[in-house]
């Protein structure tokens, strides 16, 4: 697939994605009415309201977290993994701006804003809706963790997404997933309450509704997170095949990448909605080492021993003398 096609692809994702979660909204919304109201019509406290007022709510709350990820999220994102300013007069941190420069020169996109997080665990990600609307994040540990070569393979890598428009599907997904599990939050905590209302006022309850209404809110979050791994895992892989062409050095990645493999502690500051945007995952979770059906539906990234098997051989080619990396750099 061709520069062209994966932005005009991810445009169209980036359209559905909204979509879907304002579907998912809508369900929430209506939940929570119908556990209030039942099938009858709305009422609060026994009075008729003309209109679904949580169902409304709920499509009030979805457009304008739709319009705030869209226009603000980068920013949210950066804010809750606690991202700082580059500070230059740090030597390793004047050096990322010299290879972020470098590397937005190879891949055709500006510079983007560049900021880093107090982590020793060494990762990295990028955001915002647009290239010229776009940062990069790195963790302190990564720039203590890698040379300049490897350093270089994970920028490019990133500008790999902001080329592609990742950064703007995944950046939506990330403040959509909070703002859902927000209101299934909401849902939960107040069926039972409205259940309880509804049998005293009216001698009686229906427990079939109550159950499904907390199904809905209970499966939201689920089919929000299904979302998400949708769009997320294949674009590590294209990711890594953009870098390997901006810096002609995939080996300088997969090095990287067994670097930030080996490094077995989580990233503390990284949270479920945003762990889908870091190079590596920051939880940890076996289920990114696996393969098959379960883990394509709800793994965030596919398994670095594949990235690393899939960038050695764009490096050594498809010849039977090649070896692996962590033998001829011993």
């Amino acid at each position: 697939m061709d520069l062209f096609a994966q932005q005009a692809r991810n445009r169209r994702a980036t359209i559905l994605l909204m979509a879907a979660f304002l579907l998912l909204f809508l369900g929430l919304g209506l939940a929570i009415d119908m556990v209030y109201s039942g099938p009858s019509g709305v009422s609060l406290s026994g009075v008729p309201v003309p209109v679904p007022v949580f169902t409304t709510l709920a499509l009030g709350l979805g457009s304008a977290s739709a319009a705030t990820s869209y226009f603000r999220g980068d920013q949210m994102v950066l804010a809750s993994v606690g991202a700082r300013e580059l500070d230059e007069t740090r030597l390793e941190e004047r050096q990322l701006r010299n290879v972020v420069e470098e590397m937005a020169l190879a891949s055709g996109v500006p510079v983007p804003a560049i900021y880093v997080m107090p982590e020793a665990d060494p990762n990295a990600f990028a955001t915002g809706r647009s290239p010229a609307h776009a940062s990069l994040a790195v963790t302190e540990g990564l720039l203590q963790a890698l040379d300049r070569e490897e350093l270089q393979a994970v920028v490019a890598h990133e500008m790999g997404h902001i080329r592609n428009l990742d950064i703007r599907t995944m950046m939506i997904v990330s403040v959509l997933l909070g703002a859902i599990a927000l209101l299934s939050d909401l849902a939960l905590r107040s069926s039972g309450h409205a259940h309880r209302r509804r049998s005293d006022r009216e001698g009686g309850g229906n427990p079939l509704l109550l159950i499904a209404v907390l199904l809905v809110a209970l499966f939201a979050p689920l089919a929000a997170r299904l979302i998400a791994m949708a769009v997320s895992r294949t674009r590590e892989y294209e990711a890594d095949r953009s870098g390997a062409e901006f810096t002609r050095n995939p080996l300088a990645l997969a090095r990287a990448l067994e670097k930030l493999e080996a490094h077995q502690h989580p990233t503390r500051l990284a949270t479920q909605g945003t762990a889908h945007l870091f190079i590596v995952d920051p939880r940890l979770s076996k289920l990114n080492e696996q393969e098959g059906r379960v883990a394509n539906l709800f793994a965030t990234h596919p398994p670095i021993r594949q990235r690393i098997a899939r960038l050695e051989r764009m490096g050594y080619g498809d010849s039977g003398t090649r070896t692996s990396f962590r033998r001829t750099t011993s």
